[in-house]
């Protein structure tokens, strides 16, 4: 039975609209966004994703529960710069985080991977997929965890991180041709986390991303010491997991970062009812078709689930590894399988009914 994903999606923009303000335009760009691939459409709903999860079997949902990512996808991985000016690599966005089963988050990259795999983006089977993802997470279970640093070591996903889609003038370029804030942007939010000593900046609109299309964003920039630096605001609400009553913890953004084993980023904070960050050409998002050509796909997998388990911290290891070793071979491919064909049905009833859509 398909879920009421129009239905679904009224109410939760609904309650969005009581969490914070909306910014309608981007909302409808949102909702086309959503019909464009299955793998956007599974980046834009998150709430929909847990009310799928939930009829899930027992041994799933039941599983044990953690501080999770949430919205966890195979385009939530970036490169940020640590305290000591290394590139690290890692989950990039932790807006959704709450407490479900350890088990989500690896269903739900799963399922992303075999949608990437779905639309040509991976040249590897369904099951390699998901193996590779299991090998990685239990791999940094046992060994204890390590972030991943990406100067000595890892010179593959550098490789990936740094690739020439990535140039900084043509990144500088496109941020410039934002069009200028005026009136409501967060100069106080923004400014703090500016460098001392820079006194002009412009503000800019910022439209990003595909989940959290819909809240207000902005970008300041500045010309800071001989080059460009910017900082993004973006509206903080908490995760989905409390619209859908999925989580007895929706607002867990501080404890999944204090939990998680990374080389943190200083330029990251959350300041209700803003996060913040630093925008760079190495401290972004890598999507996609960011990806070189030439690329070691179950490598890169296998480095997505061993983030998770960082990700997931060491408070619940035990308990996770005592599960995860329980579990019948092939678990995580028939997870992910059965939510991929969901998320399919979904999708191309979103399509359907897009068109009979009206805006406020």
């Amino acid at each position: 039975m398909s879920a009421d994903i129009v239905r679904s999606t009224r109410a939760y923009e609904t309650w969005l609209a009581s969490q914070t303000r909306v910014v309608s335009a981007d909302l409808r760009l949102k909702h086309l966004r959503m019909a464009e691939s299955p793998l956007e459409f599974l980046r834009a709903t998150f709430y929909c994703w847990l009310q799928r999860w939930s009829a899930l079997p027992a041994s799933l949902v039941g599983a044990p529960a953690l501080i999770a990512v949430g919205d966890l996808h195979v385009e939530n991985f970036g490169t940020w710069r640590d305290a000591a000016g290394r590139l690290i690599w890692g989950v990039n966005d932790v807006d959704e985080a709450c407490v479900l089963p350890y088990t989500q988050d690896l269903v739900r990259l799963a399922t992303s991977a075999c949608l990437a795999v779905h639309q040509g983006h991976f040249a590897l089977s369904n099951r390699v997929v998901c193996d590779a993802i299991l090998e990685g997470y239990a791999a940094c279970l046992e060994r204890g965890h390590r972030p991943v640093v990406l100067e000595e070591g890892h010179a593959w996903l550098r490789q990936i991180a740094l690739n020439e889609l990535r140039d900084p003038s043509t990144y500088w370029s496109t941020l410039l041709k934002l069009p200028v804030a005026r009136g409501t942007a967060p100069h106080g939010a923004l400014r703090s986390m500016l460098p001392s000593g820079v006194n002009e900046y412009r503000v800019h609109k910022h439209v990003a991303g595909v989940g959290s299309l819909g809240r207000e964003r902005f970008v300041a920039i500045a010309d800071w010491a001989g080059g460009l630096i910017a900082r993004e605001a973006k509206a903080w609400v908490p995760s989905a997991a409390r619209w859908a009553k999925a989580s007895p913890r929706a607002d867990a953004v501080d404890r999944l970062l204090a939990q998680a084993i990374r080389a943190a980023d200083p330029c990251f904070a959350v300041r209700k009812p803003w996060i913040l960050r630093r925008l760079a050409p190495d401290c972004s998002r890598i999507s996609l078709a960011d990806l070189p050509k030439k690329r070691d796909e179950r490598k890169l997998l296998r480095a997505m689930g061993w983030e998770t388990a960082n990700m997931h911290g060491r408070g619940a290891r035990r308990a996770v590894a005592r599960d995860l070793s329980s579990r019948k071979r092939r678990w995580l491919l028939r997870a992910a399988v059965e939510m991929l064909d969901a998320t399919l049905e979904d999708w191309r009833a979103w399509k359907r009914a897009l068109i009979r859509l009206t805006y406020p």
